[in-house]
């Protein structure tokens, strides 16, 4: 739940700021969507091993965040690659839910909520 907070609220920001988006200028804050991206990775590919029957609902919430942030050219291609490098980096470590996954799990939800609220906090109108 929290995270499809997170994820609303950077969507949120995203469309606030698409100007700058769309003239291709680097967003202040696209370092921060590149890690938000590559926990939306890590949580797809970790909750669905520790059994959280979420189906394609981590990849549609970056999916969302994609559109809504850089519809087309090297910055979507930008935060594709970082959920991509979320997902595969847990995928050649853990082949069973462990404790150790359940807790970076929980590690990434905060994370990703802080970063959220940072971004929203610092750049929303």
């Amino acid at each position: 739940m929290l995270i499809r907070i997170l994820v609303a609220l950077a969507i949120a920001l995203a469309t606030s700021v698409a100007p700058c988006a769309a003239q291709g200028a680097r967003a202040p804050y696209e370092g921060d969507m590149q890690r938000l991206a590559e926990i939306l990775g890590a949580l797809h590919y970790l909750r669905a091993i520790c059994g959280a029957n979420e189906g394609q609902t981590w990849r549609n919430e970056m999916q969302a965040l994609v559109d809504a942030e850089a519809p087309g050219g090297d910055r979507r291609d930008r935060l594709v690659a970082s959920f991509n490098r979320g997902y595969r980096g847990f995928q050649q470590t853990y082949r069973n839910c462990t404790p150790a996954a359940n807790l970076a799990i929980r590690r990434y939800l905060d994370e990703g909520a802080k970063i959220a609220r940072d971004i929203t906090a610092r750049y929303a109108n």
